[in-house]
């Protein structure tokens, strides 16, 4: 069954989103990030340029001729006739439960204090535990710890 993880109380979700992508890279870990808004695809693509400070997180678009030789992809849909894999693990930066959620490993949801965070993220919380999973809640208002 697919691992649910709410990271709440974010003081900015794309940056922290780009923080625990950072953590996520360092563990060797390979990401989805479903961001199916322009404008949230391309900040978190700027801010993957820019942080850490001092390099960046290798990524790209999921329809870039590199998507299978890179650790991070960017995408604006999924769906189950998707060639991305379900090894990796997949960030939701969108408000809706991300279409055929279930096929990966895991689902990392980061909200921040902000209620148009936090309101659709309550309800994606409840669809993923009347659907039969038992999202884990981390705190994240003093920063990212080590999970």
């Amino acid at each position: 069954m697919t691992r649910i993880l709410f990271f709440h109380s974010a003081p900015d979700r794309l940056s922290t989103a780009a923080e625990w992508l950072r953590r996520a890279r360092g563990r060797r870990q390979e990401v989805t990030i479903y961001a199916p808004h322009p404008e949230v695809a391309d900040r978190i693509d700027r801010l993957l340029w820019t942080q850490p400070a001092t390099g960046f997180l290798p990524h790209c678009r999921a329809a870039a001729s590199l998507a299978g030789e890179t650790p991070i992809l960017i995408a604006d849909r999924i769906d189950s006739h998707d060639t991305i894999s379900g090894d990796r693990c997949l960030l939701n930066l969108s408000d809706e439960v991300p279409p055929g959620f279930s096929r990966f490993g895991e689902v990392v949801e980061i909200v921040s204090t902000q209620d148009a965070d936090r309101l659709p993220a309550r309800d994606r919380f409840r669809f993923y535990r009347e659907h039969g999973h038992a999202p884990e809640n981390l705190d994240v208002s003093g920063g990212l710890q080590d999970e």
